[in-house]
């Protein structure tokens, strides 16, 4: 087996998403199922939105030519009411918030903003302007417009215009089917007891959940013992997947063996290594049609990693048309250091603009509580040791959906 070179971050990243393919398999799904999904159609605007002239506020309707006057209230329209056109020289309307405009109609007047109004008549601001209030029929999305594109990920505001179009369906992507499994004897399930000499797995729920929450239907696949012909056996049985995501048993200690269990079944590695901290045991791969991501195993290194790298990936891989990671501009708050000659992962804590490094950057990455009290990290190139009090940086947050055109924020 020929040894691969170490990776750089970005090149790690970049050599993985040529390598993936993105699914085919489409489905259509009602829109209660649709949130998180993602559009294999364009979706076109099939009802002018709004559908009818409106106003958007309490106030009166009245023709822009006869502002300043004092006009008489003709009738009162209520939403849901359909008026025809009836008015004569000096009259107006008055109208409720989301009530049908009338044709003769053009600008809308609040009513606070009336300098005098009685039962019968009311007085129009000289000061006002042509159209105020008035939304026209079609003015947010016009019949026949690209509502959504193939590609778009489907958010709340997604489903929002969707049922405001009356559209109760739509075609996805099938999800991906993802396999995640953890490594070695020592490790015990929650519901397990475990001695002083075994941990719970902490791994493969912190990388099932991360995924769910952004949209993917993860398959926890059990443990994979410290056995090699075991391991093959298993692996063997993985490659109905597209996607199979592993933590541990792939740094150079004698149990670790993951790798050559992947290669007997047809792996062709990308990269095994990368030179970033925390995250240089990653290594990632194609085995047949099924995408390997093998990740460190110690827990912070998981999570971090399989955000960071898989995401990304998984995101191309499900149809999605933005597939990196977005990111904000932020105000570091106190001057911490890193070891240059490598890329850095930094967590920390996002607040009203400013970046709060996690512990003075000072912590393991066989911890769980740093993520916790985290909410977003930076990356910083091979170069950089000092990151100055005041100084300026990108930061990519955790509760931010991943997803950009742009390339991905190093510092």
């Amino acid at each position: 087996m020929t040894k691969l070179d170490v990776l750089a971050f970005k090149e790690a990243g970049k050599r993985a998403q040529e390598a993936c393919q993105t699914i085919q398999a489409t489905e259509t799904v009602l829109i209660n199922a649709l949130l998180n999904r993602v559009l294999a159609e364009d979706i076109i605007v099939q009802k002018n939105l709004p559908s009818f002239d409106n106003s958007a506020m309490d106030g009166f309707a009245f023709k822009y030519a006869e502002r300043g006057q004092t006009l008489k209230i003709k009738a009162t329209i209520f939403a849901g009411d359909r008026p025809e056109a009836q008015l004569d020289e000096g009259e107006c309307y008055k109208i409720m918030t989301g009530a049908q405009v009338p044709s003769d109609a053009d600008t809308i007047v609040p009513i606070e903003e009336c300098p005098s109004v009685t039962e019968t008549e009311v007085t129009i601001p000289e000061d006002i302007r042509q159209g105020n209030a008035f939304r026209p029929k079609g003015e947010e999305q016009r019949e026949g417009n690209v509502l959504f594109s193939k590609g778009e990920f489907i958010t709340p505001a997604h489903i929002a215009l969707l049922s405001a179009q009356g559209i109760m369906a739509a075609q996805v992507y099938k999800q991906l089917q993802i396999a995640v499994l953890s490594t070695g004897d020592e490790i015990r399930e929650p519901w397990e007891q475990a001695s002083e000499d075994e941990i719970y797995n902490a791994n493969a729920f912190a990388i099932t959940s991360l995924l769910e929450k952004y949209g993917f239907a993860p398959t926890y696949a059990g443990s994979i013992p410290d056995d090699l012909d075991h391991t093959v056996a298993l692996i063997g049985k993985l490659k109905s997947y597209d996607v199979v995501i592993t933590t541990g048993g792939i740094s150079m200690g004698d149990a670790d063996f993951l790798e050559e269990a992947f290669i007997r079944n047809g792996l062709e590695p990308l990269f095994h290594g990368v030179n970033v901290k925390p995250g240089r045991p990653t290594m990632m791969g194609v085995m047949s049609d099924t995408f390997v991501m093998a990740m460190p195993g110690n827990p912070l290194t998981a999570m971090v990693n399989t955000f960071l790298l898989s995401l990304p990936i998984l995101f191309k891989m499900q149809g999605s048309s933005r597939h990196t990671h977005d990111f904000v501009y932020a105000k570091n708050t106190k001057a911490f250091k890193m070891r240059p000659g490598r890329s850095n992962i930094v967590l920390g804590k996002m607040e009203n603009g400013e970046f709060h490094v996690t512990r003075n950057n000072k912590y393991g990455s066989g911890m769980l509580t740093p993520i916790v009290e985290s909410n977003a990290l930076a990356i910083f190139n091979e170069e950089i040791s000092t990151v100055g009090e005041e100084k300026v940086i990108k930061v990519i947050c955790f509760d931010t959906l991943p997803l950009s055109q742009a390339s991905t924020p190093i510092n």
